[in-house]
């Protein structure tokens, strides 16, 4: 058989690669080793997660918060396998619409494992030992990321845990410990937390999300913690002994001194993500590899000509979104147009409650590289729709040039944060200044009303502060 193009994985990444270049007239293919489409993502890790983390955040307010409010419920009941099935729905609605839309577009699904044998030819080995080879004139490799192991460390997913076992867990552990303050970390240890879990977050570095504006992570962990969650910062992880009781967690500072042992019924390790490679048959194709990663050129072509890179096996954030914009920007110059990515505007998002919404440039940042910028800040406990809500923990923080306004980052904490951030990447994708943000007109009341605030602020002209 002989195709236009060959993916190699189905995940955001991917299956937008695959179908969009169906779209444009390439007669296309994917590689799935999976039995259903939408790689880590949807099959266990965006969108189960954020199943888990609405529903649990949906128990927390009905137990605590609804009598606030007027709302008498009497005492909330977890079922938690009632809990499992609405994830595994939501999985399920979501892998069975990706293989329709293939369908739809006509993408022709080969399921097994892909290995590249040499440019314009891939081999797919089913589960069942047999294989086929593929002809195609060009490949991509959208395999995505695995978890980043703990060095000393088994991962049984029963007791010492990756994001996988953690979407997935028989009852509520009375105590865990998740070794990693990134957004895996925080976003499950929320979820369990929430659910009656005492919840113990290590991390190596003397703060939490390594990356965030630091002012913003710094807030954000004083949320979490006026929320039950416990933080052991510039600390590692030297050990983990597993027994009948649980598991015992030896920690010491980063910085050296003395030891100190955590006992947990669950030990999460949510340290990263790396590339997934394995098995792909890159080093005998000759596809070059930087710390893991496919090295590409800035039209996600390899090294060796017809075979290209996306998503979380390239360089840049591992984002769903981003691979998306990847796929879909190569699958147009695959078909001889101007696919582009702006990596300066990526949104990042932390699905906690209050979410945590990045877009562009952190205030260390643009201090490192030397650029005078202004600051806008308007905190949620001045917005009356936050008030209404008993959702007013947080701020909305703009960054913008000081010579020439262009907003070059907005950091939001606030619960809905991840929609709001869209107005300043929209804003942002056109080279938008403070002001224009500042006199566009947002309806009352709304959260978004304290991203406008922010921009007025930037000129000190705030009026709710």
């Amino acid at each position: 058989m002989s195709y236009d193009l060959i993916v190699i994985g189905t995940g955001p990444g991917g299956y937008v690669c695959a179908i969009r270049a169906a779209q444009l007239g390439l007669k296309t293919a994917v590689v799935e080793k999976r039995k259903t489409h939408g790689g880590t993502c949807l099959n266990i890790g965006c969108i189960p997660s954020k199943a888990l983390l609405h529903a649990s955040d949906l128990f927390e307010e009905a137990g605590h918060d609804f009598v606030n409010m007027g709302i008498e419920v009497g005492k909330a009941k977890l079922n938690l396998p009632g809990m499992m099935k609405h994830k595994d729905d939501t999985v399920a609605a979501n892998v069975n619409g990706v293989g329709f839309l293939l369908k739809k577009n006509k993408v022709n699904a080969f399921h097994g494992a892909g290995t590249i044998l040499a440019p314009g030819q891939v081999k797919v080995t089913a589960e069942d030992g047999s294989s086929q080879t593929l002809e195609t004139k060009a490949i991509v490799i959208a395999t995505g990321s695995d978890v980043t192991p703990l060095p000393g460390v088994t991962i049984d997913e029963k007791t010492i845990v990756s994001s996988t076992g953690a979407i997935a867990l028989p009852k509520v552990p009375a105590r865990m410990v998740v070794v990693g303050a990134g957004v895996i970390g925080l976003e499950m240890g929320s979820v369990w937390r929430r659910l009656g879990s005492q919840v113990t977050v290590v991390e190596y570095l003397d703060r939490i999300l390594p990356g965030m504006d630091d002012e913003i992570a710094k807030q954000f962990q004083r949320i979490l913690q006026k929320q039950g969650m416990t933080f052991v910062l510039g600390s590692k992880v030297t050990g983990v002994e597993t027994g009948k009781a649980g598991a015992k967690v030896t920690v010491e500072p980063a910085k050296g001194g003395d030891a100190q042992v955590l006992e947990a019924d669950v030990v999460l390790v949510a340290i990263g993500r790396r590339p997934y490679t394995e098995g792909l048959g890159l080093e005998q194709a000759g596809v070059a590899l930087e710390r893991g990663r496919v090295v590409i050129d800035d039209h996600f072509q390899t090294n060796v000509p017809g075979i290209f890179a996306i998503g979380d096996v390239v360089r840049g954030p591992m984002l769903a979104h981003k691979a998306e914009d990847e796929g879909m920007a190569l699958a147009e110059i695959l078909a001889g147009k101007a696919g582009h990515v702006n990596y300066d505007v990526i949104p990042g998002v932390v699905y906690t409650m209050p979410e945590v919404a990045s877009v562009g440039k952190t205030e260390e940042e643009l201090k490192a590289a030397g650029v005078a910028y202004s600051v806008g800040k308007f905190p949620l406990t001045a917005n009356g729709r936050a008030r209404a809500m008993r959702k007013s923990d947080g701020l909305v923080k703009v960054l913008a040039d000081a010579n020439t306004d262009r907003v070059l980052g907005v950091h939001i904490i606030a619960a809905g944060a991840g929609e709001m951030i869209h107005e300043a990447a929209v804003l942002m994708e056109f080279g938008g200044s403070s002001e224009d943000l500042a006199r566009t007109c947002h309806a009352h009341p709304t959260m978004s009303e304290a991203v406008k605030e922010a921009a007025m602020a930037v000129e000190k002209r705030a009026i709710h502060i």
